[in-house]
């Protein structure tokens, strides 16, 4: 389902490449030294790049005239000529993102700054496939509509962010048999644009959240991320060598890791650390279990259960951090999860407190930080992608450095 994407490498000797056929790769790379260094001016953009100033100029200028860079006011009283500040258009540029989620949907829509410009999610009990492209249609018409003209010429298409494998795995939120041959048949991607008519392209849910987390996040950026979003189930993301780690769209399926659970029987994070898991708790325990989006749930309601699954989620987390931090240089692990923030706070303190009981043999443990993006992450995610994967240079991390 995933649409692969166009790579492009730029020498860290020379960010940019002054000759013809590359100027899109210029502009790219022009345009990310604006992002990580807003209000730089022509000469710095120049010296950052390795572009000549005439070549500097001219990107600036041709992208000024499609309104995806703006200037400042006029800097003086400075040593040398006065420099002009360049930014990025906050408005220059904007993009839709779609959750297809076990539970829920969501469609969002953002401008450049990540501003976000109208959104909507909608709680249901399954993806039914029989209905589901017509109600996100319907949605997004509606998003569409509610944007200016000028804004409706800017929308740079349509990021997709869903589970992988929906129908291979449906029935595991009990949805009825023949949604696994229906999802068998769907192509995603192919029907949503049917009904959109625009660019779509798809992301997995967690590399999406995680994208959205490794944007929103302070600089300087870890070269080694582990990102894992406690929702129905748990979705993961991967930042190694400062870049996404994506693979095929399957890649850093971290709540697929094994683990052993309090007796010892091998299972999965997905299994302990999730909402489904918390919601067997709660019917193996003879309690209500809430139904709608756990943001909304009245918490202190689920007590024991609650707090015990905090713990088991906590446990399960801080084992799947240690292994990951085994395979891949991690400097830093998120947590987060589509439950209030209260509560996700209480799951990241767990989470620390087990992971300083777990032995470390040749590394440290990874810092553990709680996530910002909270449960719209992959669709936020999914949007933002779209505006990098159009206007930013793949090296980014060159630039950030």
């Amino acid at each position: 389902m995933q649409k692969d994407s166009e790579t492009t490498d730029i020498n860290p000797m020379s960010r940019g490449v002054a000759q013809s056929g590359v100027r899109i790769t210029n502009e790219r790379a022009v345009l990310t030294l604006l992002a990580l260094n807003p209000g730089a001016s022509n000469a710095d953009v120049a010296r950052l790049s390795g572009l000549g100033p005439q070549t500097t100029s001219r990107i600036v200028a041709e992208l000024e005239s499609r309104a995806l860079v703006i200037r400042g006011e006029v800097l003086r009283g400075r040593r040398g000529q006065p420099a002009t500040p360049l930014f990025l258009n906050p408005h220059g540029a904007v993009a839709i993102g779609i959750e297809v989620g076990w539970r829920h949907f969501e469609v969002l829509v953002i401008e450049m700054s990540g501003k976000t410009l109208a959104s909507v999610r909608r709680s249901y009990a399954y993806p039914d496939a029989s209905t589901l492209f017509s109600d996100i249609a319907a949605e997004v018409a509606t998003i569409r509509s509610g944007l200016t003209d000028v804004q409706r010429s800017r929308l740079a298409g349509i990021g997709v962010a869903s589970p992988s494998h929906i129908g291979r795995n449906i029935g595991l939120v009990e949805a009825p048999e023949e949604q696994a041959a229906l999802w068998r048949d769907i192509d995603l991607v192919e029907r949503i644009a049917k009904d959109v008519d625009l660019p779509v392209h798809w992301y997995n849910d967690g590399n999406a959240a995680c994208w959205s987390e490794v944007i929103a996040h302070a600089a300087p950026w870890p070269r080694g991320l582990a990102y894992f979003q406690v929702g129905t189930f748990v979705g993961g993301g991967l930042v190694a060598n400062g870049e996404l780690w994506e693979g095929e769209g399957h890649a850093a399926n971290l709540g697929s890791i094994l683990i052993c659970d309090d007796e010892g029987n091998l299972t999965f994070v997905h299994l302990v650390a999730s909402i489904m898991a918390l919601q067997h708790m709660l019917t193996k325990a003879g309690m209500d279990v809430p139904t709608g989006s756990p943001f909304n749930w009245d918490w202190d309601a689920l007590e024991p259960v609650a707090t015990q699954w905090l713990d088991k989620a906590g446990s399960a987390l801080a084992k799947a951090i240690i292994n990951t931090r085994a395979v891949i240089e991690v400097d830093e692990a998120i947590v987060d999860g589509i439950m209030p923030r209260d509560i996700v706070e209480r799951l990241h303190e767990r989470v620390v407190h087990h992971l300083h009981l777990l032995p470390s043999l040749t590394a440290d443990h990874p810092a553990v930080e709680m996530g910002c993006m909270g449960a719209s992450a992959a669709a936020r995610g999914a949007a933002q992608l779209i505006l990098f994967q159009r206007f930013f240079s793949r090296a980014w991390k060159l630039f950030s450095t």
